[in-house]
Formats: C-alpha cells, sequence, structure tokens
C-alpha cells in the first residue's frame, strides 16, 4: 500500500477519534408496542425520546374529592383514544391536589388501548414539532404532557407555546394531544399594573394589549380545569383511603380521633393540606406501624 495513504488513513482516524465524543449517541428506536411513556432530551441542535420505566399502580379511584375535574378529563381523554374530537388541557390551581396524578392515572386507565404519553419540559417546547413529526405515522394515541408550566414576568418564551399551539399541535395528525400542569391559571404572573391602562370604548371596558396577550395563551387550551385548595374533611378522607390502600391485611389498626390529630400535625407541620402531603403521612404512619409490629 502507498505509504501516503496509509498516512492518510492514519490521520482520518486521528480526526475520527477525536470527533467522535463529539457526535451525538445513536439512540435506537422506541418500540411503542412495550413502552408506554417516554421523556424528550434536547441534545444539541436535536433531541431523543428516552424510554421512561413507569408504574401503572394508580388508579383514578384513587383520586379523592376531585370527581368533577377527573370525570372531564377522562372524558376527554376516552374522545382521544376513541379517535374521536378532543381538547388540549390546562390543569390550574394549588400544588399537591392531584394535577398530574390524573394524567399518569389515566395513561394507567388507557395504555392498553394504544394510549401513550410523552413528557416535554418547558423549556423544550420549541422542540414540539419534532417530537409530533416523530410519533405522527404511530397508531398509537400520544399526550404530550408538560408538568408544572408557567412563565415568569419579563420572560417571552410563553408566545413560543402560543405559536406551538397553533403552528404545530392544532395541524398536527389526530393522535396528538397536549395536557400540561400549572399553578397558574393564565400561566403568567397577573399584577395589579396590569389593569392601569384599560379602556372604555363606546361604553365597553377593553383590557390592555398585555392582559389580551395572557390571556390569549390560556385560551389555546380547549378544557380548563381547577385544583382548590383541600378542606381538612377532604385532607382526612385522602389519609384514610392511602393508609387503607397502603396498610396490608395483616396489620391491625382504626380510623380513630388520635390518627386524625396525628394527620392533622402531619400537615401543620409541613404547611400543606393536599393530596401529596396526604399520602407521605399515610406511608410514614403505616411503616412506621409495620415497624413497630415487627420488633
Amino acid at each position: 500500500m502507498d505509504s501516503r495513504l496509509i498516512d492518510f488513513l492514519e490521520r482520518a482516524d486521528a480526526v475520527l477519534a477525536r470527533l467522535d465524543p463529539l457526535l451525538p449517541a445513536l439512540r435506537p428506536a422506541i418500540d411503542w408496542q412495550d413502552c408506554i411513556a417516554a421523556r424528550w432530551h434536547r441534545e444539541g441542535r436535536g433531541g431523543y425520546l428516552q424510554p421512561l420505566q413507569v408504574s401503572l399502580d394508580l388508579n383514578l379511584t384513587d383520586l379523592i374529592g376531585v370527581d368533577a375535574q377527573r370525570e372531564q378529563l377522562a372524558r376527554n381523554t376516552r374522545q382521544f383514544v376513541d379517535g374521536l374530537p378532543a381538547n388540549h388541557a390546562l390543569l390550574w390551581g394549588a400544588r399537591g391536589t392531584g394535577k398530574s396524578s390524573l394524567v399518569r392515572a389515566l395513561l394507567a386507565e388507557h395504555a392498553g388501548a394504544g394510549l401513550r404519553l410523552i413528557e416535554i419540559e418547558r423549556d423544550h417546547l420549541a422542540d414540539l414539532p419534532r417530537v409530533v413529526e416523530q410519533v405522527a405515522k404511530l397508531p398509537q394515541r400520544f399526550v404530550m404532557f408538560c408538568d408544572d408550566l408557567s412563565f415568569e414576568a419579563g420572560e417571552g418564551d410563553y408566545r413560543v407555546l402560543k405559536s406551538v399551539l397553533d403552528g404545530s399541535l392544532e395541524r398536527a395528525p389526530d393522535n396528538v394531544l397536549l395536557y400540561a400542569t400549572s399553578n397558574r391559571r393564565h400561566l403568567v404572573p397577573e399584577k395589579q399594573s396590569d389593569n392601569e391602562h384599560w379602556q372604555m370604548v363606546d361604553g365597553e371596558l377593553h383590557p390592555n394589549e398585555a392582559v389580551e396577550d395572557k390571556i390569549a395563551l390560556s385560551d389555546r387550551f380547549g378544557l380548563w380545569l381547577s385544583f382548590y385548595p383541600f378542606t381538612q374533611e377532604h385532607f382526612l378522607a385522602v389519609v384514610r383511603h392511602w393508609i387503607e390502600t397502603l396498610a396490608p391485611r395483616d396489620l391491625a389498626w382504626e380510623w380513630n380521633e388520635k390518627l386524625e390529630k396525628a394527620a392533622i400535625r402531619w400537615a401543620l407541620g409541613r404547611g400543606n393540606r393536599n393530596g401529596r402531603c396526604a399520602y407521605q403521612f399515610a406511608r410514614q404512619w403505616v411503616g412506621r406501624a409495620l415497624l413497630e409490629t415487627s420488633r
């Protein structure tokens, strides 16, 4: 072999060795027959879907005290799974009240019928058209799920979401839908100063353009579901449900005033009285009770 060719090949190997760490890794295609959930990861100028191992042990019946919200989103999801018209959904309200849990429970409910979930972070919403393109021709039904969606004052990123909803999802194939959760109804901070420039036109009160712009964002979601802070009665009902669910049959226990007071003290100590707090107390109480019986 010519020495010049050998030298060229050696230098080419050296260049490739230096470039290899900079190149994105080859990602195997997801088998959506077996995989029911994935998360979008941005990588360089592109990204990829990472399969997730998710538990399907959360049932719709585990969500106590949110019957109206549960029924509305369940109906919307059934329409979607059945190939009928359905709406993008915004679940907004107090933290820990079951918004994300409701979406995951619906995945467990309909995974066997072809429902799949793709998590995408707020900062990656501009990549949504790329994700849609990857699943457009598949037989499964895909919910794009953005958890804890919100935008701070001064950020212009919320306009990206508006364009994404109008520009990609509403014209996307009918096997794609967007569900998002947020602590804010309009996804952006609402301040008193927003009301300072309202105008009276022909006897009608018109909001300023900033307010219109913010409201228009949440208007892209056809279904709004509101989640409110728990009352004490609601909180205790959720605590009791989770203790009944987590406690094995051979654990002797009863729901009484002492247990109620312990749950209330737990919530007061954390400054939260919601479903997440109730679940955490139930785990702590059942775990401690089982530890004491094993001694």
